[in-house]
């Protein structure tokens, strides 16, 4: 939207921003919420192990065609790789560290070479899904937490389960398990759907309709001096500038706790992200917390609300594997190893390397145990 007076702005807000982005939004993922709720319907029919594996691969694939077409094969390969490598290591007890060491160059070497960087960029979400997965799977081997090696239907039902495979957030094997097991269709699960949805609805509203302009309109701080179009806009003085930018920063927070929001959408609806105490089911998966990002404690919790399940993630398979080198070498492997599975980015790659700084800091030697890592 172009230079409009403030009455004339929120005159033109819904038709020209809320209700297109909103049916853009929706245009984009019907297909994958349809492939979802049919995947769950399908688990309750009591269909053999073998069948519901088979059945969230082609989900799985379906879905990746639909986002990525052709170039999904970058998404296939990598958890092809991951799968021989497991098969071959077998009776290794190193498998989670040397498969985190064959995925990450798999990982830079796409960054690098082997395709274009705008397409492969595209992919990243996906391809950092399928690497946490094949991780986790390689150091719940070794721990013992998963008995053997999952037969190849297994693997890639785990690796392409519709309802992490495109949008996250990373599940566990078991976990993933437990989804095929079909709970029954409960009040409960359809309200987690059905608020997750809205709330991810509402936050992609925000990125695209507020935020980039919250001072010029909803916060009018200059008055109409800065009713402008942002290319033409004179940036004057220094208030000027930070509250330019933390319009481009509350966007890019919104369009995070969008993807959040949407992927516990997907996986709630396909029948993951629930916890089981006796007889009690909690549809309770939570992927980010924009209270504790938007008005935090401390660092440490904005990044732990980031991104929940890949802060256990990194937590669980990363920094505890690289405890017995001691808590500050720890802290910084965990946090390089997030920087690469976000790819090549020097920026992404200091500030996670501040964090870590800032998240030792902030526990000291004392606490190891409580240390939390972002998205």
């Amino acid at each position: 939207m172009g230079a409009l007076s403030r009455q004339k702005f929120f005159q033109e807000l819904t038709h020209g921003c809320l209700l297109p982005t909103a049916q853009q939004g929706l245009e984009q993922v019907w297909q994958l919420l349809v492939i979802c709720l049919l995947c769950r319907l399908l688990w309750l029919l009591g269909l053999p192990s073998f069948v519901k594996h088979l059945c969230t691969v082609a989900g799985g694939f379906y879905a990746l065609y639909l986002f990525f077409e052709l170039h999904m094969i970058w998404v296939v390969l990598l958890s092809l790789l991951c799968y021989l490598f497991l098969f071959l290591c077998r009776h290794s007890t190193m498998r989670g560290t040397f498969l985190s060491i064959t995925v990450l160059i798999y990982l830079l070497l796409g960054e690098l070479h082997m395709m274009d960087t705008t397409k492969w960029h595209k992919m990243r979400g996906s391809q950092m899904v399928v690497a946490m997965k094949a991780i986790s799977l390689a150091f719940d081997l070794d721990r013992g937490v998963v008995a053997s090696v999952p037969s190849p239907i297994e693997f890639m039902g785990y690796i392409y389960f519709v309802g992490t495979v495109i949008f996250g957030p990373w599940i566990s094997f078991n976990s993933y398990k437990e989804a095929l097991d079909g709970r029954k269709l409960s009040f409960t699960w359809f309200i987690k759907v059905s608020v997750s949805w809205v709330k991810s609805q509402v936050c992609l509203v925000i990125s695209n309709c507020v935020a980039p302009y919250l001072f010029p309109y909803f916060i009018p701080v200059y008055g109409d001096k800065l009713l402008r179009s942002k290319r033409k806009r004179k940036i004057r003085g220094t208030l000027a500038k930070w509250l330019l930018a933390y319009e481009d920063t509350m966007s890019f927070h919104f369009s995070n706790y969008f993807v959040g929001y949407f992927s516990e959408t997907t996986a709630t609806l396909a029948g993951a992200g629930f916890t089981e105490e006796k007889e009690n089911l909690k549809w309770d998966m939570t992927v980010s917390k924009p209270m504790n990002i938007e008005f935090p404690r401390s660092m440490v919790e904005v990044v732990t609300s980031w991104n929940q399940p890949m802060s256990r993630f990194l937590h669980t398979y990363v920094f505890k594997s690289a405890l017995k080198f001691g808590t500050f070498s720890a802290i910084m492997v965990t946090y390089t190893a997030s920087a690469l599975l976000h790819g090549l980015s020097f920026h992404l790659g200091a500030v996670l390397i501040s964090l870590g700084f800032i998240t030792y800091i902030e526990h000291g030697k004392s606490r190891p145990n409580v240390v939390s890592f972002p998205h």
